[in-house]
């Protein structure tokens, strides 16, 4: 009888709700089944048991019955003091009033140190000057940089400085200077703030202090004055002829587009980009021109080449291992104008390419390259 019961409840297609429904009545019944042997059985045993003790033990006085709180923590209601344990200790940072050290590792960026020390990454430049001379691409592993305490200017005092002319230079008060107390100067015995008794050679920080970066990429160089870009090293070009002019749109000028190191970034002083590739790769023109510069860079940026588009641009290509273009020469967008390389403060195979226009001054490549 059963088995035609289910057969039928299956033709009905309720086998599997009829499934789910028997389930949970089974589940119902033992959890009614283990409540009834709970309070039949095990809670009257205690109950016996406490009261068969409490007869053969002898009258004692009374107890003063002394309310407890049921919900509050143990510790409060034994008389304690609640300790409350935390999961996560955060440990502030000790502030620093002096100027620390780093050796700079491999794989270390001037945004991943800046990081590190909770600094502006151009700190890491103004604390280093002599070190870095403002150019990121001059950090390798080994050297010592000073790390500001705070962001700022590291200054070294110079015979016949002027407390308040060099707090003017850096954008701060004197008393920015005065009061830091890493500086350790001492105003009752400083003197005149215009001639202070500070001793040459004495490094300073300047907190909140800024400065203009001093740029060693090439300068605006025109077909008409490429001389100009003669303090940059021997690449530099003397007369040249008229020659193409740009269409003002500018193509990648290497078979790669993505990054090897440093992106776009002004508050480092890098203003190009440094696009990946292998050594010898081919580097192209990135929109016609003529070629103002080409050759060595005494500041670091190795062969170069520079191209006049002959409408107010002009674009860089730095770290070359070959050249196939002169001074003077004219090219076309697309042209091959040398092979990729490592040459100058480079640490591996890359092009830095920048550009500059006329009306904007150093624009990140980004915004233009198709």
């Amino acid at each position: 009888m059963w088995r035609d019961i289910w057969d039928g409840v299956l033709r009905m297609g309720l086998g599997e709700a009829a499934l789910r429904l028997g389930s949970g009545l089974a589940s119902v019944v033992m959890i009614l089944l283990v409540v009834w042997v709970m309070r039949n059985f095990y809670l009257q045993g205690q109950m016996r048991s406490i009261s068969g003790s409490a007869q053969a033990a002898p009258l004692a006085e009374p107890t003063p019955v002394i309310a407890v709180n049921l919900n509050a923590p143990a510790a409060l209601s034994a008389g304690g003091v609640e300790r409350l344990t935390l999961l996560h200790t955060n440990i502030p940072a000790k502030p620093r009033s002096s100027v620390t050290q780093y050796e700079v590792q491999k794989g270390d960026t001037i945004f991943g140190i800046a990081q590190k020390f909770n600094l502006r990454p151009e700190t890491i430049l103004w604390g280093n000057y002599y070190i870095l001379a403002d150019d990121p691409h001059r950090l390798t592993p080994g050297q010592m940089l000073n790390i500001l305490p705070v962001d700022g200017v590291y200054y070294e005092w110079h015979s016949g400085d002027g407390l308040n002319g060099v707090a003017a230079f850096y954008g701060v008060t004197p008393d920015a200077i005065l009061n830091w107390p890493g500086n350790q100067l001492n105003v009752e015995t400083l003197g005149d703030l215009a001639n202070p008794n500070i001793e040459p050679g004495t490094w300073l920080v300047v907190p909140g202090g800024r400065r203009e970066f001093i740029s060693w990429s090439a300068p605006r160089i025109t077909r008409s004055d490429p001389a100009v870009a003669s303090i940059m090293g021997p690449g530099a070009c003397g007369a040249i002829m008229d020659g193409p002019v740009g269409g003002g749109t500018f193509i990648w000028p290497s078979v790669e587009r993505y990054l090897s190191g440093y992106d776009y970034a002004p508050e480092t002083n890098h203003y190009g980009i440094d696009i990946a590739g292998s050594s010898g790769n081919a580097i192209y023109a990135a929109d016609s021109g003529v070629v103002v510069y080409a050759g060595w860079n005494d500041w670091g940026y190795g062969n170069v080449i520079v191209i006049d588009h002959g409408n107010g641009w002009q674009t860089l290509y730095a770290h070359l291992d070959s050249l196939t273009v002169g001074c003077g020469s004219p090219v076309t967008q697309g042209d091959l104008i040398g092979g990729m390389g490592s040459t100058g403060n480079s640490s591996g195979p890359h092009l830095h390419f920048e550009m500059l226009s006329d009306e904007y001054g150093k624009v990140n490549p980004w915004n233009f390259l198709q």
